[in-house]
């Protein structure tokens, strides 16, 4: 008897770009995770972290971008891996193009939702890390916690919410997430 293996099938950013009006999703390494539309809790977070961050870069006249989804980013050099995390922040000007960013982010938040849980805490975890993230912070609302991973000095943290988080990518900035 003969083992038949089911061939998966690879997607290309072209098929989330034809998705339907409406519907997201995320590609890694050619598999496509489709996405739930973020919650109110979520969207306070990603609004309040990416004010938080922005006003910091724009006092201390920093040179990062920061971009809260959806915003598109395109982590290889190949049409197989296509993200949109919660926050980016781009410090690489050379990486900003009109359809997002080309490369890995130095910064990226991702707000853990009930769909997205097993995506953020370890699909996203193990790619960002190994494409050149620097650092990576996985916040979630339903365990008021905080994981952040800064991938140079693979250093991992645990926080809650309403500590004081050193953020690694800059120097004397910290960030309480409520």
């Amino acid at each position: 008897m003969m083992d038949m293996l089911k061939k998966e099938e690879i997607y290309t950013i072209e098929d989330v770009y034809a998705l339907p009006d409406g519907e997201r999703a995320e590609l890694i390494d050619g598999k496509i995770y489709y996405m739930a539309p973020p919650n109110t809790r979520h969207q306070m977070l990603v609004m309040d972290l990416a004010y938080q961050i922005k006003d910091y870069i724009k006092r201390n006249q920093g040179e990062c971008n920061v971009f809260p989804a959806p915003f598109a980013v395109f982590l290889n050099e190949d049409d197989k891996n296509y993200v949109e995390p919660d926050i980016s922040v781009i410090c690489d000007k050379e990486k900003i193009t009109e359809k997002g960013c080309n490369g890995a982010p130095d910064w990226i938040i991702e707000i853990v939702s009930p769909s997205s849980r097993a995506m953020d805490y370890f699909t996203k975890l193990f790619k960002y890390r190994t494409v050149g993230v620097r650092e990576y912070w996985i916040v979630d609302p339903t365990k008021n916690q905080i994981l952040t991973y800064r991938f140079e000095e693979e250093i991992m943290e645990q926080y809650s919410f309403g500590e004081e988080i050193q953020v690694g990518i800059y120097e004397g900035f910290s960030i309480k997430v409520q």
